[in-house]
């Protein structure tokens, strides 16, 4: 079978030309009592290296993930009836990695990731946008620099899954599953 990097990499591109936001995925966290919870975020990244995201550290992913490393992702395009899935833990990435990927987002991102005190209550939409002003008046037309409280996260993966639909539910699933010696096991699952 293909390394599962290359086959992510050439399902991804082929998502990238058919798909609006190929690169939207839902990641599957825990809290401390182990209930699930589950979003959409942006992958930034990929290789074998890992799948990597950026968050708002003190959201609830963010605080999930500090309590428990280890999270799935699902990505389903639809117009390729296709689906990966990837189980794994979690690293931080660097602090230069994330000044690089963070001066490289729109300004109006940037603003807003000072201005969003993610996951938590807020009076109203006027208490945002003021928030939005107090943080653009800050900054001016200078530099925005990355604030300590946002991030990102690399998944390592340890299982990886790729479903194909075809017709009659007679639908292909490989999965890819990461051995002591850090290669990887194959195997073929019923649909």
């Amino acid at each position: 079978m293909q390394d599962p990097f290359e086959k992510f990499a050439d399902w991804f591109d082929e998502a990238l030309n058919k798909e609006d936001m190929a690169e939207a995925m839902s990641i599957a966290t825990v809290d401390k009592m182990g209930k699930p919870s589950i979003r959409m975020v942006l992958l930034k990244d990929h290789g074998p290296d890992g799948f990597t995201f950026y968050t708002n550290l003190s959201s609830r992913k963010g605080e999930e993930i500090k309590n428990n490393p280890n999270v799935a992702f699902c990505f389903h395009w639809k117009s390729l009836a296709r689906q990966i899935r990837i189980e794994g833990n979690v690293n931080s990435v660097s602090d230069e990695e994330a000044d690089i990927y963070f001066s490289s987002r729109p300004r109006d991102s940037q603003i807003g990731a000072w201005a969003s005190k993610q996951s938590q209550s807020m009076e109203g939409r006027l208490e945002f946008e003021a928030r939005i002003l107090k943080y653009t008046t800050r900054f001016g037309l200078g530099t925005i620099p990355r604030p300590d409280f946002w991030s990102g996260f690399r998944l390592n993966p340890q299982r990886i899954e790729f479903w194909q639909d075809r017709k009659f539910r007679l639908h292909d699933r490989n999965v890819y599953k990461r051995n002591d010696i850090g290669g990887w096991v194959t195997e073929t699952l019923y649909p």
